[in-house]
């Protein structure tokens, strides 16, 4: 077993959940993914909407394929040098500036 395999099932324990039912992958693929194409503070409150989505009866890995595509659209800002913007400065939704 492994540190994170203790701490999904001590979590898990403490909160009355099956930890067989934790897809910890993609959970870890999915703030990866916020985190690095939208923006860092972005991952666990992602985390934490897919987690509500799935309590109200998502799929978890769909839940987390749609967020995963969303960030993976979501549009990256120019600088004011037209380099690139870092994760943080991305924080405008498709359509907005």
């Amino acid at each position: 077993m492994t540190a994170m395999d203790d701490w999904v099932t001590a979590v898990c324990t403490e909160l009355g959940l099956d930890p067989a039912r934790v897809p910890v992958p993609a959970v870890l693929d999915l703030t990866r993914e916020v985190a690095h194409q939208v923006l860092r503070p972005g991952a666990p409150v992602a985390a934490y909407l897919v987690g509500v989505a799935v309590g109200g009866g998502a799929e978890p890995t769909a839940a987390v394929a749609r967020i995963n595509q969303l960030a993976a659209d979501w549009p990256i800002e120019l600088g004011a040098a037209g380099e690139p913007g870092t994760p943080d400065d991305r924080a405008h939704p498709p359509g907005q500036s």
